[in-house]
């Protein structure tokens, strides 16, 4: 068995996903571009802090910072996300067949065949 490395993509975006703040930044920026200020107002947290959390998320590729006079606003780049997804639909199809066969078991059991 090969241990993935923490510098692959999948990777970087769950452990982007693992902290409720870029997860929250990440939701605020579905709705548009955002400063780091504007990021940061939510927030009981310093500008620098907003700013690592901001250099997580750029590094994992879910989001793009450009460059507008003296501010970077920041913006959601979701293709990461649809990857993320993909990966989990196996195990959510894995979960829905126990499910199924567990509520066959269930209905067995009503009926007195088990």
């Amino acid at each position: 068995m090969t241990i993935p490395s923490m510098n692959d993509t999948l990777s970087l975006t769950f452990g982007a996903l693992a902290d409720p703040t870029r997860r929250a930044m990440l939701s605020r920026l579905s709705r548009g571009p955002a400063t780091v200020k504007e990021l940061a107002e939510p927030f009981a947290i310093s500008l620098p802090a907003v700013s690592k959390h901001l250099k997580v998320l750029e590094r994992a590729g879910l989001i793009e910072r450009g460059r507008e006079a003296q501010w970077r606003p920041a913006q959601l780049q979701a293709a990461p996300l649809k990857d993320a997804s993909q990966w989990l639909e196996g195990y959510r199809q894995h979960w829905e067949e126990n499910f199924d066969r567990l509520e066959d078991y269930l209905r067995k059991i009503q009926k007195g065949e088990d």
